[in-house]
């Protein structure tokens, strides 16, 4: 590894360690107190265990599997301390993570013989969508992909500005058209004129509306269809974008949106304000959906291509 990329990869562990401060800081208290004063892990220590992981914004189902889990080894050894506890809880979540991309999460790339590559953005108002876009877009171009962004939310007049704004944050070109307008041919334009370019990455934006599923679905289907049009393998990527802050909230969203849409990857944003990073987890294990993104901060830098063995690291570590 080269000097730069060693100090690239030691700032971003260090900026990961920063967005996950709070989560840390309350569950690692948590996991103290559930083994305080013991030297074995008996059934008391797996109760407090599986109070302080539900607490955490881990999840009920998502705990369950890691204690069943925790129980099976301890039956096989009978004097399991807890010093050994942190280990072996680590090497559960890092199994029920197993799904999230291992490879080349240093840096933001594309599958080869895929350009454009098209992703498609989607998630409720208010959980970072469009920042999210704008970072992405951002990140993309500093790794050196040509970018075009799709203004697919046409139902509110902010989402067309703020994403116009993101562009030229980005220094990146969009397409995108009068408030109101169809957000398929929007879709339609933006992956034509990014073909015609030959960009690199296309990401379109498109609306969160949950109040009706059967309007999403049919909406979120005929964006599918007119990109096709263009690009018969067209979107590549289904990028659900939620908001790690809201906790369960966002299991819930994540459940409406993959019932409306087949949604192929993750971007779980605003882990830096909260302490409830443990949704994460919760997430990746009901839906078997990949974590590809995080969110641990304001800088353009902050959103980071999801590692489940850094995450997993810092969730354990203790500040030096």
């Amino acid at each position: 590894m080269s000097f730069f990329n060693k100090l690239f990869s030691r700032e971003k562990k260090e900026s990961l360690d920063q967005g996950l401060q709070k989560t840390k800081e309350s569950f690692l208290s948590k996991i103290g107190r559930a083994i305080a004063g013991k030297s074995t892990v008996d059934t008391e220590v797996l109760d407090n265990l599986e109070e302080a992981l539900v607490s955490a914004d881990v999840g009920v189902d998502t705990t369950v599997k890691i204690i069943d889990r925790i129980e099976q080894r301890v039956s096989k050894d009978k004097y399991l301390g807890t010093s050994e506890l942190n280990r072996i809880l680590k090497e559960e979540i890092a199994a029920i993570l197993v799904d999230a991309p291992d490879s080349g999460f240093r840096e933001f790339d594309v599958p080869a013989g895929k350009k454009p590559y098209v992703i498609m953005v989607v998630g409720v108002n208010g959980v970072g969508k469009t920042t999210t876009i704008g970072k992405l877009a951002y990140n993309f171009k500093k790794a050196g992909k040509s970018v075009l962004l799709g203004a697919a939310d046409t139902f509110r007049a902010a989402a067309v500005d703020q994403l116009t704004i993101w562009s030229e944050r980005a220094d990146v070109p969009i397409v995108k058209q009068q408030m109101g307008s169809d957000p398929g041919a929007v879709a339609f334009d933006t992956v034509q004129s990014g073909a015609a370019r030959e960009v690199d990455v296309i990401i379109v934006d498109t609306a969160g509306r949950l109040h009706n599923k059967a309007h999403l679905m049919e909406e979120l289907g005929k964006i599918k269809r007119v990109m096709k049009k263009v690009i018969p393998d067209a979107p590549h990527e289904v990028l659900l974008v939620l908001d790690g802050s809201t906790g369960q909230n966002a299991v819930e969203q994540a459940r409406q949106f993959t019932a409306a849409t087949e949604v192929t990857a993750l971007a779980i944003t605003k882990l830096d304000g909260t302490a409830k990073g443990g949704v994460v987890l919760a997430i990746a294990n009901q839906f078997k959906i990949p974590v590809k993104y995080i969110g641990i901060g304001e800088k353009m830098e902050d959103l980071q291509v999801f590692d489940k063995e850094a995450f997993v690291e810092t969730l354990f570590s203790l500040n030096d």
